[in-house]
């Protein structure tokens, strides 16, 4: 596994869940948009249309039934804007961000199988396993060369007393 493939793939799912998130917050802000817009128009447009229709229906029929009409159009009206409220975001932009994601992921997964692969491969050697059977009387063969080579050349470059006392 190249390390460098493997961050260039985390960038990618980066930069894509980012792009991803940036596309569903615009969305959501847009949403949340039109139902402000929407209760805006119901709290006052609505208001005034409903006053008007309420005096002009008291005239042809009893006042009950003239604000049940208006109740009834008024929870229509509200209906239709939440509907629209919550359509689906622009589908092109989101599918190419989704694409770009799970090839991302695919290939982050193929090179984690492969770093699994080779990390497998290396422990799981045969050799590996008479490496620490070797290499403890290695190192005490190579201690006890060392030890006699140190002392020997102790011996033949130190001073002898004799020679000390003679000067």
């Amino acid at each position: 596994m190249d390390t460098e493939n493997a961050l260039k793939h985390l960038r990618l799912l980066w930069r894509t869940d980012r792009v991803i998130a940036d596309i569903r917050l615009r969305h959501l802000l847009a949403g949340a948009g039109l139902r402000a817009f929407a209760a805006l128009i119901a709290v006052f447009g609505l208001l005034m249309l409903e006053l008007a229709a309420y005096l002009a229906l008291v005239q042809i029929t009893s006042a009950v039934l003239a604000a049940a009409a208006l109740g009834a159009c008024n929870f229509l009206i509200s209906a239709i804007l939440l509907i629209i409220a919550a359509r689906a975001p622009s589908g092109r932009e989101l599918e190419l961000a989704n694409e770009m994601h799970s090839a991302s992921m695919d290939a982050l997964q193929l090179e984690a199988r492969s770093l699994q692969t080779k990390i497998s491969s290396a422990v799981n050697h045969p050799l590996l396993s008479l490496l620490p059977l070797l290499i403890i009387p290695m190192l005490t063969m190579l201690v006890r060369t060392l030890r006699s080579h140190g002392a020997s050349d102790g011996e033949a470059t130190g001073p002898s007393t004799g020679d000390a006392s003679a000067t």
